[in-house]
């Protein structure tokens, strides 16, 4: 089991942080700079942890509302002995549930290729071509929350 929350206090913030360095520094070779863009103060995180003594963080997410319409997914990572439970289908609805709260209608991202799939089946739909970020092939996707 684990425990998905909006990360509002430093010490979630952080578990978060490190589920996203855990991902993308650490296993996927992201620079440390890239990662850490400046935009996290302006953006809402969510963190998932175990649900066991340890709490440990295992996911994290985060939204940022581009315009009073639009929001965009972003850090989206799970840790790699918990992928393919279903935490990141967790940590989007949760993500989901608070752009609608917030009176989002559209959400964007930019997807990694490896995980085009993995969008699509929770009805997002490719808008771009390949292009590289981060030095990885990423795919920009959309959906609208108004149409489910």
């Amino acid at each position: 089991m684990v425990d998905i929350r909006r990360a509002t206090t430093d010490d979630e913030r952080a578990d978060a942080l490190s589920v996203r360095f855990d991902v993308f520094v650490d296993e996927q070779g992201v620079p440390e700079a890239i990662e850490v863009d400046g935009k996290d103060e302006d953006a809402i995180h969510f963190v998932a942890y175990d649900d066991d003594d340890d709490r440990r963080p295992v996911g994290a997410a985060r939204l940022r509302e581009l315009d009073a319409e639009t929001g965009k997914v972003e850090r989206v990572a799970v840790v790699a002995g918990r992928r393919g439970e279903g935490l990141g289908r967790e940590l989007m609805a949760q993500l989901e549930a608070t752009a609608r709260e917030r009176g989002l209608s559209t959400l964007v991202m930019h997807a990694q290729t490896s995980v085009e799939e993995f969008y699509e089946h929770l009805g997002y739909r490719t808008t771009s071509d390949v292009f590289e970020e981060a030095g990885i092939e990423h795919v920009e996707m959309e959906t609208s929350l108004t149409d489910r």
